[in-house]
């Protein structure tokens, strides 16, 4: 799989993905191009993350920067030391409270390096992290799409990108998430590139301020 190599690559990219479909033409004649949202790869990403699931991203951006004032640098070594309960006060889930030591304590242990990690193709990487109790196949979209910017990702589990793929009618409104999947097939090799431009008109039409 490749990567979305830069800002001007990207943006080639999209104009690729309206060329396969006209709608998505429109959401950036409307809105203009998407940002190429980076989250830089590794340990604190992981964990905000984890912290996004099933939740809000302002709720889980308020955990995590609480998180981040109590320890100054998210580190698997500077998480390990908080209690459980020092974890609450974070805001951490009883579960992610768990999800959340064990990726720490994989690290830490030398079972899991990062910076091999990341070096890895998407696969590979899907791989090793799905193996993680709390980490499923959307924590590891959002890492290769986000992070590592692989360029042929679609997350069917992240419900922005689902409900952006209905309401701008690229699917029959019965289509299951199986059709959209297929769907989404026109876009390969390119189909992160594709996502962030849902994800634009998700977040414009609703006027939502990301930090």
């Amino acid at each position: 799989m490749t990567n979305i190599k830069n800002e001007s690559h990207f943006k080639e990219l999209c104009d690729w993905c309206t060329g396969v479909e006209p709608k998505l033409e429109a959401v950036i004649r409307e809105y203009d191009y998407p940002p190429l949202w980076y989250r830089k790869p590794g340990f604190a990403t992981l964990i905000l993350t984890i912290l996004e699931q099933q939740v809000s991203l302002a709720s889980a951006k308020a955990a995590y920067n609480k998180l981040a004032e109590k320890i100054k640098e998210v580190t698997p070594e500077n998480l390990l030391k908080l209690s459980d309960e020092e974890l609450r006060a974070c805001h951490f889930s009883r579960q992610k409270i768990q999800y959340s030591r064990t990726l720490a304590n994989e690290i830490v242990s030398g079972q899991l390096n990062l910076a091999e990690l990341n070096e890895m193709d998407e696969a590979s990487i899907r791989k090793i992290l799905i193996q993680l109790k709390g980490i499923g196949n959307w924590t590891v979209d959002m890492y290769v799409l986000m992070s590592l910017h692989f360029s042929d990702i679609f997350p069917p589990g992240d419900l922005a990108t689902i409900k952006a793929v209905y309401e701008l009618k690229l699917v029959a409104p019965e289509a299951t998430k199986d059709e959209i999947v297929e769907y989404m097939q026109r876009f390969s090799p390119n189909r992160s590139v594709a996502t962030y431009i849902l994800w634009h008109f998700y977040i414009q039409k609703r006027k939502l301020i990301l930090e």
